[in-house]
């Protein structure tokens, strides 16, 4: 666990850069548009933002009238959010701790959990998911992006493509998808290539764990690329048909 969170504090600094205050390409430009409806109205809310990293959707909810709580388990990645507000004028609250140990908060503080592709790189997913159940009011949500497992689990997975008559045809090639494992992913990053710890779970993982914590799945949504995505990003075609990315929504019974 400490080697994989040096990971995440030597790679803060680029991450910041790259996130900046509205996202990169595929935060700005796939995936958070699907996960920000589902998150929907922050305006008066107790909202947890788990694995804030440089809290840039922290701020936009904030800014939007939501009481933002954001938690990272990498100290850097704390202090970088704090410097786009040094003066906390969004009153926002920083937390430094692992999302499978929320012991500073307390039970049924918020009304909405979400994690931007946070969930697959905690090592200890169920108890995550368990702490976000205990901090949720009754009827509270949890909305989750992550790595779509049925399409992506980094190495084992690919763009394939085959040349015919008739054009291009892209496919999604994929294996190793029914056990969880776990994997170095790489990041380009200026200079040389960082690398995090990611942790491959197949759905029937998230569907058991969050059924047993006391949530139930009332949303499954499969980001589509907007036009900037397809005008920028080589691969756009691709995701036009595979989706590589998954939005999950779940409510406290």
């Amino acid at each position: 666990m400490m080697f994989e969170l040096k990971e995440w504090e030597e790679l803060s600094d680029w991450y910041d850069q790259k996130q900046g205050e509205t996202g990169d390409l595929w935060h700005r430009a796939l995936i958070d548009p699907t996960l920000l409806r589902l998150i929907g109205d922050p305006r008066g809310k107790d909202i947890l933002d788990l694995g804030c990293g440089n809290g840039y959707l922290s701020r936009r909810l904030a800014r939007q009238g939501g009481r933002i709580t954001a938690l990272d388990s990498s100290l850097r990645m704390i202090r970088n959010a704090r410097s786009h507000d040094s003066k906390n004028s969004l009153k926002i609250t920083y937390v430094h701790a692992e999302a499978s140990k929320l012991v500073s908060i307390e039970e049924e503080s918020f009304d909405l959990v979400f994690a931007n592709m946070s969930l697959m790189d905690i090592q200890d997913g169920k108890g995550a998911i368990n702490e976000v159940a205990r901090v949720l009011k009754k009827g509270g949500r949890f909305v989750a992006s992550i790595c779509h497992p049925c399409f992506d689990n980094g190495s084992n997975s690919g763009w394939l493509l085959e040349k015919g008559m008739y054009g291009t045809t892209t496919y999604r090639r994929i294996r190793a998808y029914r056990k969880p494992f776990k994997e170095r992913t790489p990041w380009k990053s200026p200079g040389k290539n960082r690398y995090t710890m990611s942790f491959h779970r197949p759905l029937q993982w998230y569907a058991g764990v969050l059924h047993s914590s006391g949530l139930a799945i009332t949303a499954l949504e499969e980001p589509e690329p907007t036009e900037e995505f397809v005008e920028e990003e080589s691969d756009a075609p691709g995701f036009a048909e595979v989706p590589l990315h998954l939005v999950i929504e779940a409510v406290k019974l």
